[in-house]
C-alpha cells in the first residue's frame, strides 16, 4: 500500500517526494478528476492526500468519495500557504465526531 498526493503547489509535491510520496500537479477540475480516478484505479494506493484549494475545485466528488469509497482513504492537506479553517478546528471535529472534549 502507498500513498499518493494531488496538489496545485509544486512545493508540496516536491516536499512529498522527497519523503517518498509520488503525486500530481493539478490545475483545473478537469485535473483533480484525472488524478483522483488515477489513483482509485491504481488498486495499490491506501492513502490519497488532496491539498485543500484542490479540493475545492470539485467539492461535490470529494464529499461524495469519503462517503462511499473503502479505499483509498482520502485526506485534505493544507498547503504552505496554510489552511483555510479555524485555529480550533481539528478539536471541534473531534468533539462534533466522538463527543470528547479534549
Amino acid at each position: 500500500m502507498r500513498y499518493f498526493v494531488i496538489s496545485d503547489n509544486d512545493d508540496t509535491l516536491i516536499g512529498m517526494r522527497l519523503a517518498g510520496i509520488e503525486g500530481k500537479k493539478t490545475v483545473s477540475r478537469d485535473d483533480v478528476r484525472e488524478a483522483i480516478n488515477f489513483a482509485i484505479s491504481a488498486g495499490d494506493i491506501g492513502i490519497l492526500l488532496i491539498s485543500e484549494r484542490c479540493a475545492t475545485l470539485c467539492p461535490e466528488l470529494i464529499d461524495g468519495l469519503k462517503l462511499t469509497l473503502s479505499a483509498p482513504l482520502l485526506i485534505e492537506i493544507p498547503d504552505r500557504e496554510g489552511s483555510g479553517r479555524a485555529s480550533d478546528s481539528i478539536t471541534r471535529y473531534i468533539r462534533e465526531s466522538i463527543g470528547i472534549k479534549i
